[in-house]
């Protein structure tokens, strides 16, 4: 009988996720091990090979952590429910002239409902993972996320979209820990090629890292229907052609493909006419945004003119804003400090110190 009682953990094959199961292992939990196969990267169409949470070897990589520590590991084909909403979330996103984010969505909506359904089904009372994050339950009666000890990991700015239901029944072993940490304990307990794996920082479905690629086999006749487009400046002159719209972001500078005495970026997107709007770099810089789709975790409501600091995308450091909840439904954020290249689509998450008050998606 284990002392803390049956968790599912979801193991990706990696370092951080194997010593995840193995910290829980010795603390005394019945541990589950999962990993979930999210993408077959060799239909595809892509060049690079298949690495990551969902190659054969990271699989395999995760099956001998659990047999050598003497629990159970499954495999859960959640192909079919990632392609319908991840795929499609992403291919849609970037014709609709947004940056998406995938990593956040997978993490909301397919990753922690597979594992609480499958967590039900084995009669585990938790899930764990392999984030660098911590969490705890306040005297509010909410559970809040902060960022993990080792900043330059910290991983709570994917994890704004869980519910409360999600996190009461979620650990993260690993948020109180330094990676350098975590590799030396995997080495400590034998696993010295796990210890020095390479990590992934490629979206999963994209290891190549070529999206460009990725959306012409995903959207037949797309490079044709698209290419040709006007490259404009603010002003409305048109200063060359591009290749299609969905193979731009807010904030590109390199591979325009074009020359006009100085640098430029993109400001802008245009589906409906197929134009990408260019500027110099003064012209990204934004003291305002709208913010949709919010999930408030720390409280339940926000009050007016609510100080917070504002991440906008993965690596920003963040800049202080003022936060007011909208009658339509929608989060302004105003920044006390200018921010440039705000993306549209990419995830807006706030921070009152470590922790992390909620997130959503800025609106273009």
């Amino acid at each position: 009988m284990s002392r803390h009682g049956k968790i599912l953990v979801a193991m990706s094959g990696g370092v951080d996720s194997s010593v995840a199961a193995m910290m829980l292992h010795e603390e005394g939990y019945e541990v589950i091990g999962i990993t979930m196969k999210t993408w077959d990267y060799a239909s595809s169409g892509g060049t690079k090979k298949e690495t990551g949470c969902c190659s054969l070897d990271s699989i395999n990589d995760a099956r001998s952590l659990a047999v050598r520590f003497g629990f159970p590991h499954f495999i859960l084909d959640i192909r079919g429910e990632f392609g319908n909403y991840i795929i499609n979330n992403f291919v849609d996103e970037y014709i609709a002239g947004r940056t998406p984010n995938p990593c956040v969505l997978c993490n909301t909506h397919i990753k922690w409902e597979a594992l609480l359904k499958r967590a039900d089904m084995l009669d585990c009372e938790f899930i764990a993972t392999g984030h660098y994050a911590q969490h705890r339950f306040q005297d509010n009666g909410r559970y809040v996320i902060s960022r993990g000890l080792d900043l330059n990991k910290d991983q709570s700015y994917v994890l704004w979209g869980l519910s409360q239901e999600s996190l009461a029944r979620t650990r993260f072993p690993l948020g109180g820990f330094r990676k350098s940490e975590i590799r030396q304990m995997a080495a400590d307990s034998g696993f010295v090629d796990l210890a020095n794996k390479s990590e992934s920082y490629e979206i999963c479905f994209v290891p190549d890292n070529d999206y460009r690629g990725f959306l012409k086999r995903q959207v037949p006749g797309l490079e044709e229907q698209v290419d040709g487009g006007d490259f404009v400046l603010s002003d409305g002159t048109v200063v060359g052609k591009h290749r299609g719209y969905p193979f731009y972001t807010v904030g590109q500078r390199k591979g325009l493909e074009i020359a006009l005495g100085k640098p430029v970026f993109v400001l802008d997107i245009n589906p409906e006419t197929n134009t990408v709007i260019l500027g110099e770099k003064e012209e990204l810089v934004k003291h305002t945004m709208n913010v949709r789709d919010i999930n408030l975790m720390k409280y339940a409501e926000l009050p007016e003119d609510f100080q917070a600091l504002t991440k906008i995308r993965y690596k920003h450091e963040g800049t202080s804003s003022i936060l007011n909840m909208r009658p339509d439904g929608l989060l302004q954020v105003d920044f006390l400090d200018a921010v440039s290249g705000v993306a549209p689509g990419q995830s807006a998450v706030f921070y009152e110190g470590n922790d992390l008050v909620g997130g959503g998606f800025i609106k273009k």
